[in-house]
């Protein structure tokens, strides 16, 4: 437990309508009682941790100014929500963050009426807030409702056409725009916070609306004053793009001052209409080795605060993440037209070395998974040997641009698809349980799933060799620890393999689930297949197993509905191979978080899940053998 007694302010913070009955000369010392709380409590439990750091006198700010529960607040993905969490009613429950029954790790709504939108992929806050925003204007209310987005966000496309949507209305919201990549240099620092104050006031506005309705009767001064206007505004803040939008921008303002941040969203209340606010601020703030490398701080285990640098744990072997590293570089040094795409993942998707070896062949598109696919698959238009490095959850974001683009085309575009399955601690969000069932479904496309590291490592050059559209997904973490075989072996297309021999239940065993399949088989009269190719399905395989064995079990880390166990029985039915089976996969529900082998064993995809399924199935089938 954090002994409370250490923070004289937050511990009266038990909601934000305690926090409002602060003075402003108080709100600096809570900042840094918030603040050290953050880094005591993430230390201890892990989670993410340097964009939190960044937003403690924003997320004050906003709570102190704005009504909420009442006004919304609606932050994007969520990483810098923890002081929120903190400052909401859940300052207690903050070391459960990410556990299994514990807090949520980003915004959702059935946890707290704090929270008004549930997030956890990125560039959607402009959306939901505006249509927040839109909601009050048509039922009356007297409600404001306010976006708070990371400059990384605001890369995706998703927050773009909702800017350009925004700006046609006359709906109240206001845009926050949380820049932690630039500096506030000491040459434009304080004037900038000056002009935020001037920008927002109710004087400037009603100056500033009054002269246009005066001007905009003689068109020609009318012409000279708008240009001069955004002149002078695009001398002194970048905000031209989103005065051309329909916004009023206000900044740029550091992030870090509060009476700045209070009077200047004290004035922006009272405006009418979409506003935008441009804050600077700084990732990691006041804890040095994070503001150093806010990257490594992003999100941590737990570790010793008080130390200069974190202290990486042992390797439990190698991750499917870094065999994917090792091949993508291998592979460019046989292939010299192979060219990595990543939509803004490059340590996370393993590109870190790819990156720095060739860099000129290396692509970082930002939060734009729709972009990453198709900037792909114009590549393969002429020629080059695209790779895209993404997470299972994210490939999701450009599905249409999948169907359309790539496969539609039959353009030889390889998908690198990390954190499939049930990722842990990221929740539900994050994890990658859809892929198998949407990616099947598609024309011209391969689909693999690898059993081990090596065969991780054959996957992918036989989709480079394949010259189609394929894909090759893998979970989170480390393999079975088979040794890696770095040659351009490739796997013969369309199948699988037996791994153990038996005569009553043949079970299917698809990507991750091989070796908990083999360990369940142990004491069972039963054959293990890692199938290896969801599409092509090995067709042949499946009506010999079929023919042979009483029983037929599929097992995936995937939803059951529509997955690979439903490619088998689509293909049973086809060969008119009636017989029991069993299909073992994710259920019908969204998993919550906690440790990857936690969840796992929830969803009895252990090996003792699959064992006890599989005893408990064929004893209902022999009963009923008997009764007939």
């Amino acid at each position: 437990m954090i002994d409370l007694k250490n923070y004289p302010l937050l511990s009266r913070i038990d909601s934000p309508d305690d926090l409002r009955r602060l003075s402003e000369a108080e709100l600096t010392q809570l900042a840094e009682e918030v603040r050290h709380f953050l880094l005591e409590s993430v230390s201890r439990s892990g989670g993410h941790l340097a964009a939190g750091l960044g937003t403690v006198e924003l997320t004050i700010a906003l709570h102190y100014v704005y009504n909420t529960p009442h006004d919304r607040l609606v932050w994007d993905v969520g990483h810098q929500a923890y002081p929120h969490k903190i400052l909401t009613g859940r300052r207690d429950r903050l070391p459960t963050i990410r556990k299994r029954g514990g807090l949520t790790p980003f915004p959702k709504r059935s946890e707290s009426p704090y929270d008004a939108f549930g997030v956890g992929h990125s560039s959607t806050s402009i959306s939901a807030a505006l249509g927040m925003a839109i909601a009050a204007s048509l039922e009356g209310r007297d409600q404001r409702a306010v976006a708070i987005i990371g400059d990384g966000g605001l890369t995706g496309g998703m927050a773009f056409e909702a800017l350009n949507h925004a700006g046609a209305l006359d709906a109240n919201l206001l845009v926050i725009l949380n820049d932690n990549e630039m500096s506030i240099s000491p040459n434009v620092g304080a004037m900038t916070n000056y002009l935020a104050k001037i920008l927002s006031s109710k004087l400037y506005t009603t100056v500033r609306q009054g002269s246009k309705q005066i001007l905009s009767r003689v068109p020609e001064v009318w012409e000279l004053a708008r240009r001069a206007e955004e002149h002078v505004k695009g001398m002194v803040a970048p905000g031209t793009l989103f005065e051309e939008l329909g916004f009023n921008y206000i900044g740029p303002v550091d992030g870090h001052d509060l009476d700045t941040l209070i009077t200047t969203l004290r004035n922006i209340r009272e405006l009418k209409g979409p506003q935008f606010l441009h804050v600077i601020t700084k990732k990691g703030k006041g804890y040095l080795p994070a503001e150093r490398d806010p990257v490594t701080y992003h999100g941590v285990s737990p570790f010793d605060p008080s130390k200069d640098r974190m202290t990486k744990a042992p390797s439990k072997g190698l991750s499917y993440t870094q065999v994917f590293s090792h091949w993508l570089c291998d592979a460019a040094e046989r292939e010299p037209k192979l060219v990595g795409i990543t939509p803004a993942m490059r340590e996370g998707s393993g590109l870190v070395e790819f990156s720095e070896r060739f860099p000129e062949r290396y692509f970082d598109v930002g939060i734009a998974e729709q972009h990453a696919v198709t900037v792909a698959a114009g590549m393969a238009c002429e020629g080059l040997k695209p790779v895209v490095a993404i997470y299972s959850t994210f490939l999701q974001r450009g599905y249409d641009q999948l169907i359309h683009d790539v496969a539609l085309q039959n353009l030889p575009v390889v998908f690198a698809i990390d954190r499939a399955g049930l990722v842990g601690p990221d929740g539900p969000t994050h994890a990658g349980a859809y892929d198998l069932s949407f990616l099947r479904c598609i024309p011209n496309m391969i689909v693999m799933a690898p059993a081990d590291e090596n065969e991780c490592y054959q996957m992918l050059n036989t989709a480079i060799a394949s010259g189609r559209p394929a894909a090759v997904r893998y979970p989170r973490g480390t393999g079975p620890g088979v040794r890696l075989q770095r040659d351009a072996t490739t796997l013969p297309l369309g199948k699988g393999e037996i791994r153990r021999r038996g005569k009553r239940v043949a079970i299917l065993a698809f990507g991750a689930m091989v070796a908990p399949a083999l360990e369940a088989a142990e004491g069972l009269d039963a054959t293990v297949a890692n199938m290896r190719f969801v599409k092509p399905l090995d067709e042949d395989l499946v009506a010999e197993l079929a023919r042979s064995h009483d029983y037929l079990v599929t097992v995936e880390e995937n939803a059951v509905m529509g997955g690979a166990g439903s490619a088998v029985n689509e293909c049973l039915v086809a060969h008119g191979l009636p017989l029991p089976v069993l299909n073992l996969g994710l259920p019908d529900r969204y998993v919550e978080h906690g440790s990857r082998e936690e969840l796992l064993s929830e969803v009895e995809l252990d090996a003792d899940g699959i064992r006890r399924n599989i005893a408990h199935f064929l004893q209902q089938h022999d009963k009923l053998k008997i009764i007939a």
